[in-house]
């Protein structure tokens, strides 16, 4: 795979997928799933090697490293163990580069060192049940009072919200003017009074899972704002847009894994007196699937340059967003075909792709809204 990466950067890949090899099989990732187990073990392992805090700043406890290696972590990661590499990615979009780029100082010397070493995980609330696409329409309400704000309202899809000691949570503060005006995010503690919450049943993403939370008078310090007051849409901008190369490098690596779950598969797999990769429809699926891995990589490189370069756009990230997500459902589709009865079975890895791949195309932006995107910038 050439990347152009650098020496360095092609070491660390080396190295990750040297310790996903080393320290995580595919019977470990299933007992996770099956179980709908947090793989705690496994994230203080990675804390360890210094990967959760890979992109936080080296003066508070991080690696300092840019956006290409977090892509590299990430699909490493994704390959091996989609819901690990998404704890990750939580950690370093909400940890690594939100409270680094806009939390205040005090901020930065009380989270970022903990971040960094494991022992704090962070969590993002945005999506409402009345708010989902249309996310500027959020109406959980910020009081202020005293040295507080109080936060009344409810998220829904917050995901990992169950291993986390810190939730991001976007906010009403003002309902003047138009409503991305009046957005304000805070640092609010998962153990908060008056927080509450319940885990929502899914599809897939078991071992994290995702949360309904109600908030009802939850009091949070004014020193625990993130960002400006009633600007913190324009942050959420930054912070989506950096999360888009994340889940795509992520499911990059899954759609890798099963592919070569597939290929394996079909190269075993005897039918009519020959492996079944031998027939052409099988071999074609197969290589349409190759071509989608393929230019998956590509386009999380290229935005993940462009982002160390402060050259990337908003386009670019729905395109990268676009066609990673629909490329992995594509490819666990067919994988699953190519397996045939097999690949509904909780044997093969294919079922669990199967049912995580669907998330991507409805999650973090759907892929209408991102074609929504793309269009306006066309002047469409």
């Amino acid at each position: 795979m050439d990347y152009e990466l650098t020496p360095e950067q092609e070491l660390l890949r080396t190295t990750v997928r040297d310790f996903c090899d080393r320290e995580i099989s595919p019977e470990d990732v299933r007992e996770h799933d099956r179980e709908h187990k947090a793989p705690r073990e496994l994230y203080d392992k990675l804390a360890a090697q210094g990967w959760v805090g890979i992109n936080i700043p080296e003066e508070h406890g991080g690696g300092g490293a840019g956006a290409v290696e977090v892509a590299v972590v990430l699909e490493e990661l994704g390959r091996a163990f989609l819901d690990l590499s998404f704890w990750v990615f939580r950690t370093v979009t909400w940890g690594g580069l939100a409270i680094s780029r806009d939390g205040t100082e005090a901020q930065r010397k009380e989270f970022l060192p903990g971040i960094a070493s494991g022992d704090l995980t962070v969590c993002f609330s945005l999506t409402e049940p009345d708010a989902g696409s249309d996310a500027a329409s959020i109406s959980l309400s910020a009081v202020e009072d005293g040295a507080d704000y109080v936060l009344n309202g409810q998220k829904v899809f917050t995901s990992g919200f169950k291993v986390s000691h810190l939730d991001i949570v976007a906010t009403r503060t003002s309902t003047e003017g138009k409503k991305h005006h009046g957005i304000t995010n805070f640092i609010v503690e998962t153990d908060s009074p008056g927080l509450e919450w319940q885990p929502i049943e899914t599809l897939g993403h078991w071992p994290l899972g995702t949360a309904m939370l109600y908030f009802t008078d939850v009091r949070v310090p004014k020193t625990r704002m993130l960002g400006t007051l009633h600007e913190g849409w324009r942050d959420l901008g930054v912070y989506l847009r950096y999360e888009r190369l994340c889940l795509s490098a992520a499911r990059t690596g899954a759609a890798a894994a099963a592919l070569a779950d597939s290929v394996a598969y079909a190269k075993e797999r005897r039918q009519f007196g020959k492996p079944i990769s031998e027939f052409q429809a099988v071999s074609h699926r197969l290589a349409e699937m190759q071509t989608m891995v393929e230019i998956s990589q590509m386009l999380v490189y290229r935005y993940a340059s462009r982002l160390d370069r402060g050259l990337a756009s908003t386009r670019d990230a729905a395109i990268l967003k676009l066609y990673a997500c629909e490329a992995y459902k594509q490819v666990a589709d067919m994988g699953l075909q190519v397996l045939g009865g097999y690949g509904y079975t909780k044997e093969f890895d294919l079922e669990r792709h199967f049912r995580e791949s669907r998330l991507g195309v409805i999650g973090a932006g759907t892929s209408d809204i991102q074609r929504n995107i793309i269009a306006k910038t066309m002047g469409l």
